[in-house]
């Protein structure tokens, strides 16, 4: 039996899947350690990838040649383009999957990939000779050795499950947690915390009443994650349904606020603020009557629902007679409760850029144990450990994104730089550069680094610079373009719009909101032709009008992201001890010395660093 390897992944979640993927397809051998199987990626809260800044997320990392846009498109059943009624930065994918086979397609990418190997077991502890990593033992008393180790464990280290005053040891309903191996990470100097996180019950859909509920349906033209123009959804759409509260419901749900181990202080690790607990909304907004719900399809060859916003720790019968109050689900069973779990984390401040820790050499964290939330973050951090841990072994520099090059980057910033005081979860408001990070150009700003390091494939690569030559030349097409009164006033007077005076460049006509590419082409029939002969499909349409529309709003952008980027130029030497600096505030020299910041522009992002501190280093650096 093979047992040393350049990367061990400690996990097969999201944030494994991609490390593992990753790593591998950079030509490392990697060994894939996992409880379980058949649970590779599972989705073990909502089945569904994307939505708010998260579906740019996946974006990013299928720029980067990550595999999570693939294996959502080829499971879909439901895409729709959130935000679409706001400006193109805040247009979101989002995709409802079918869980079961999302997680079978991405145990076939795996297996296709010849130099990973796998091995179902629990890992107990991190073989660490004279403070060098050197592997991992295992439940079953097999050592395997590597260079490095990424840890994506999830929530399974001392992982504990509520519902009412039952408590259960497990990572996930009907999964054993993992024991011991917080401990010895601990014991190496590394510090751990708890968070707790919650699911809702799963719904018998024979059992609702669907004629009662208001029907969410996919988008008309169904979307997709991946650029890869052959990546495309094969499975039959479904439709979400929307469902509300009301306060018979939330009377209910009252009655086991005394049972609750959220409120009797049971529970002590502290839960996500953007994704709260149905008991948390009615504390938290109790002049609300109502609340929303979603109830999403698990599957295309199954009747188990998933109720979005009704995640729940209470008792199991609190649970069902306030389900029983919502119209529809009037005799509505369940599959299995909801429940809330707690496990244990690593602040990430303990953490370099790279996701290697600052401890513990070659040894690497993404996922929840970094204390995020969703899918999304966790493969974000899956792929950049693997890329780092392949570079770092291989004797080159880490690829660490900046934050006005992508989510990813603001994501493993605010980790590293801020750490977490609850569940991180990815929003657009957390980003600077919104007007750059949008879903439809990841591959524009990705698609070159994911190609220098070795990640993404020529045939994708090829595929994206032939997409911008059209789009470039498209857009210069339309800026040689003029069009006269004559030709756009009829329109104009139909819209309500200002008819124009005099000739006018199309670039400048299309600045106009009401009007689009889709009006050019009705107008001006040589927009068509050229369409037609250039092959130009709608992906290229849409990019070319947003880079035409907002091109104003992207160069100012730029040129704030630009000035900002300077700070990042004036180098810190990461062994500086900031105690000699007396005058700034001692709350800074603390967090300065802890975190050990690499540039001037992280030094200003750490909360409790104020700009005085930042001028009073620059004054001692001579800048």
């Amino acid at each position: 039996m093979k047992t040393n390897f350049d990367i061990i992944v400690v996990g097969a979640g999201h944030a494994g899947a991609e490390a593992a993927s990753a790593a591998a397809n950079l030509g490392s051998s990697v060994l894939l350690v996992t409880m379980d199987m058949t649970k590779i990626a599972q989705m073990s809260c909502n089945p569904a990838m994307g939505g708010i800044a998260k579906g740019q997320i996946i974006r990013e990392i299928d720029a980067l040649g990550g595999l999570s846009g693939y294996v959502t498109d080829e499971t879909m059943i439901q895409f729709r383009m959130l935000n679409k009624s706001k400006g193109p930065a805040m247009w979101s994918p989002r995709a409802q999957s079918d869980r079961v086979k999302f997680s079978i397609a991405w145990r076939d990418r795996l297996e296709k990939i010849p130099n990973l190997y796998f091995w179902q077991d629990t890992v107990t502890q991190l073989i660490v000779e004279k403070d060098i990593l050197k592997g991992v033992r295992t439940k079953w008393g097999v050592s395997f050795y590597s260079k490095a180790v990424i840890l994506t464990a999830g929530t399974f280290l001392n992982g504990l499950m509520h519902v009412g005053s039952n408590q259960i040891q497990g990572g996930r309903v009907g999964e054993e947690a993992s024991y011991h191996l917080t401990e010895q990470i601990v014991s190496l100097g590394i510090k751990a915390d708890r968070m707790k996180t919650g699911t809702p019950p799963r719904i018998d859909g024979r059992t609702v009443d669907f004629s009662k509920l208001i029907e969410q349906k996919p988008d008309e033209q169904t979307g997709k994650f991946s650029y890869d123009p052959e990546s495309k959804q094969i499975l039959p759409s479904k439709s979400c349904f929307l469902v509300y509260t009301n306060l018979d419901v939330h009377n209910e749900l009252k009655k086991g606020f005394k049972f609750s181990p959220l409120f009797s202080g049971v529970i002590k690790g502290r839960g996500p603020r953007y994704c709260p607990s149905i008991e948390d909304k009615l504390v938290t907004f109790s002049e609300k009557n109502q609340h929303l719900l979603f109830l999403e399809p698990e599957g295309t060859d199954t009747v188990e629902y998933y109720l979005n916003g009704f995640s729940s720790s209470l008792p199991l019968e609190i649970q069902e007679k306030a389900l029983s109050k919502i119209e529809g689900f009037e005799n509505a069973t369940i599959f299995r409760p909801a429940y809330a779990i707690e496990y244990d984390y690593f602040p990430p401040t303990q953490l370099n850029h790279s996701l290697e820790s600052k401890i513990i050499k070659n040894l690497f964290f993404a996922g929840q144990v970094n204390g995020t939330t969703g899918y999304e973050e966790a493969a974000a951090q899956g792929l950049m450990a693997a890329i780092n841990a392949h570079r770092i072994l291989n004797d080159l520099e880490p690829v660490v994104l900046s934050r006005d090059s992508s989510y990813i980057g603001v994501l493993i910033d605010d980790l590293v730089l801020k750490g977490v005081d609850e569940p991180y979860r990815m929003f657009t408001s957390r980003a600077e550069y919104r007007i750059l990070l949008r879903q439809d150009n990841a591959d524009e700003r990705l698609s070159d680094l994911g190609h220098e390091i070795g990640l993404l494939p020529k045939n994708r690569y090829d595929i994206y610079k032939n997409k911008y030559e059209l789009i470039n030349k498209f857009i210069n097409f339309i800026a040689k373009l003029r069009i006269s009164p004559s030709e756009a006033n009829d329109y104009l007077k139909q819209i309500n719009s200002a008819a124009l005076s005099q000739s006018l460049k199309a670039e400048k006509f299309l600045l106009r909101p009401e009007v689009s590419i889709s009006t050019l082409k009705e107008i001006l029939p040589k927009i068509s032709n050229f369409i037609e002969q250039n092959n130009i499909n709608n992906e290229i349409i849409e990019s070319a009008e947003i880079k035409i529309k907002y091109q104003n709003y992207i160069d100012k952008e730029k040129e704030i992201a630009e000035k900002i980027i300077k700070l990042e130029n004036i180098k810190l030497n990461p062994d500086f001890d900031y105690q000699q600096l007396q005058s700034i505030s001692t709350e800074a020299r603390q967090k300065l010395n802890r975190i050990k910041p690499r540039t001037i522009g992280e030094a200003q992002r750490i909360p409790g660093v104020s700009p005085s501190d930042i001028n009073t280093i620059l004054i001692f650096l001579k800048r």
